[in-house]
């Protein structure tokens, strides 16, 4: 990625308080400030060592990151840039990686410094107090002034660090708000939300610079399809929630499970699948994967033993299932099918678009990978088209390099939209959860519904399954109007609150007749293969108050 330097355009511009490093003194692994100043200010976010320097003539700089969060580095051009268009600081150098210590390499990375705020301003992005690196994982950092810019060179072997929850967060809820800006948002900033940064592409400031990337002695943006700050965030957060080394976010749900399915399964490949799930995903199973030699078995969601017998008649690559399923609800024993896949060497992946991060674990319970179309609930508005895969960082990586090459990159302008989305995730998926019971109960009890279709009913099939591994059922029943396609198209026309539209999970509620909406093009025949009955009813309900919802259906229902 490309550096930037701005002339000091604001010299006592400050955006907060640094740390004082007036007491540092040169040691042999560069400028350490003095045991007997205060240093709680700094390195706290860092570790054990903060080194730091100030000089009279060449350089003035307030502190200097040496440990990064996940993900800070390679973005700390971006920052650079923002900070020199957006704040007015001075001089900031991107920071690179380097495998090499010789200060002869030409790979010699930069680091950050500036006036007042720079480094402090990142070092406020940095994670909870960050987990330090152990002693036999040690950074051996040399610090130097080369024209009134710090150089750091690093040597080291590759350092993963834990992705950890803040301590300061007890609950998911809090992280939904500040996971991957609160504590170490990659876009230096005063702003409180993310920025969106609109660019297609990065720039290098010389080839040198270049040819270090190329070589993997420099981590940084390139092109707009591989990575975006704003992007990024948005991962992180995701990252978060799921309890993943890794996210990676795409221009839609369909296109993150497709580019999943071609990465993970090899042509001539098996894979195994469940009879409920979105249509447009079984179409791309049946009908495009056998293009490139993929065969797939179909199971019930519940059909462990038809799993069990697909795994050792075949060589199964992936089972792939949503869970709960759409637009049936169905569940998936998680943590069964796990154990089950992995002795034979398949991974897992689950689409819990409809459980939603908050209301399941599906990494927790043992899933390789979870899913979402983001455009749900994550979004939350009804807004923003998206998808996101999480899961460790080797097989996202896998699915991101596939990716990088199909294309289907998320516009910066969407990811902001789905970092404001879930901001309110958690107060939105309390309110669904409860609307949704309370109102599934009610349809079950009445005389016009025949059948509801809603893990939290004792009714439903995976009842139990569904108490042990979820929080919460989600906002969406399904459930069967007393009649006929007729019928049922009167139900509808006769709801006043939700909109007759596709998708789910956003602000406003939504109702459709999935034998119209998704399964019109199919003679009633074939409808029935897939139990779309004519009077199917799938309701997403959305935060509006419980009482309007329910006399709005109450209403319709008389209308039969």
């Amino acid at each position: 990625m490309a550096v930037s330097s701005c002339p000091r355009v604001f010299p006592s511009f400050q955006c907060r308080s640094d740390p004082d490093f007036s007491g540092a003194r040169k040691t042999s692994g560069g400028w350490e400030r003095k045991p007997s100043q205060s240093h709680s200010q700094g390195s706290r976010f860092f570790g054990r060592r903060l080194n730091s320097a100030s000089t009279q003539g060449t350089a003035s700089f307030q502190g200097i990151i040496l440990r990064f969060p996940p993900n800070f580095v390679r973005q700390l051009s971006t920052k650079a840039r923002r900070n020199c268009s957006n704040i007015g600081v001075a001089q900031i150098v991107a920071a690179s990686w380097s495998n090499n210590s010789n200060p002869s390499s030409p790979s010699t990375a930069a680091a950050a410094a500036s006036s007042s705020s720079a480094a402090a301003a990142a070092a406020t992005a940095a994670t909870e107090p960050i987990a330090p690196i152990g002693d036999d994982v040690e950074k051996q950092v040399d610090l130097n002034l080369n024209n009134g810019n710090v150089e750091l060179r690093i040597d080291e072997k590759e350092v993963v660090l834990p992705k950890t929850k803040p301590s300061i967060f007890s609950s998911d809820a809090s992280l939904t708000i500040h996971a991957g800006e609160r504590f170490g948002r990659g876009i230096v900033t005063d702003a409180i939300t993310t920025p969106v940064v609109n660019t297609s592409a990065y720039f290098f400031n010389n080839t040198a610079q270049l040819i270090d990337f190329k070589e993997k002695r420099r981590v940084s943006f390139e092109y707009g399809r591989y990575g975006n700050p704003t992007t990024v965030v948005a991962e992180e957060k995701i990252s978060a929630l799921e309890g993943a080394e890794s996210t990676l976010i795409m221009a839609s749900g369909m296109c993150a499970s497709t580019v999943l399915l071609m990465a993970l399964v090899p042509a001539g490949g098996h894979l195994v699948t469940t009879t409920d799930c979105y249509r447009k995903t079984r179409i791309f199973i049946e009908t495009i994967l056998p293009r490139m030699g993929i065969k797939a078995t179909v199971i019930d969601p519940a059909d462990v033993g038809a799993l069990e017998s697909a795994l050792n008649e075949n060589n199964v690559s992936l089972f792939f299932t949503e869970s709960p399923t759409n637009p049936f609800l169905r569940c998936v024993d998680i943590k069964r099918v796990s154990e089950l896949c992995h002795r034979k060497g398949a991974l897992v992946c689950i689409d819990g678009t409809f459980a939603t991060p908050l209301n399941q674990k599906a990494l927790a319970l043992g899933a390789d990978l979870v899913l979402h179309s983001a455009t749900k609930y994550l979004g939350g508005h009804n807004d923003v088209l998206a998808g996101c895969i999480s899961g460790s960082l080797k097989l996202v990586t896998e699915v991101r390099n596939l990716h990088h090459v199909i294309g289907g990159a998320l516009n910066p302008n969407a990811a902001y939209l789905i970092l404001r989305g879930m901001k309110t995730l958690h107060l939105r998926i309390q309110q669904q959860n409860s609307t949704a019971l309370r109102m599934a109960k009610l349809l079950e009890a009445h005389p016009k519904v025949k059948r509801v279709y809603y893990p939290g009913l004792q009714s439903h099939p995976e009842h139990e399954l569904a108490m042990k591994q979820m929080t919460g059922f989600g906002g969406v029943v399904s459930f069967e109007v007393d009649g006929d396609l007729d019928t049922t198209i009167k139900f509808v026309d006769s709801l006043n609150i939700p909109y007759i539209a596709p998708s789910f999970g956003g602000c406003e509620s939504i109702v459709d007749q999935p034998a119209i909406m998704s399964y019109w093009d199919l003679p009633q025949s074939e409808r029935l293969k897939y139990g779309i009955m004519d009077n199917l009813v799938r309701f997403s309900f959305g935060v509006e108050d419980f009482e309007d919802l329910k006399a709005d259906i109450l209403q319709a229902l008389e209308t039969i």
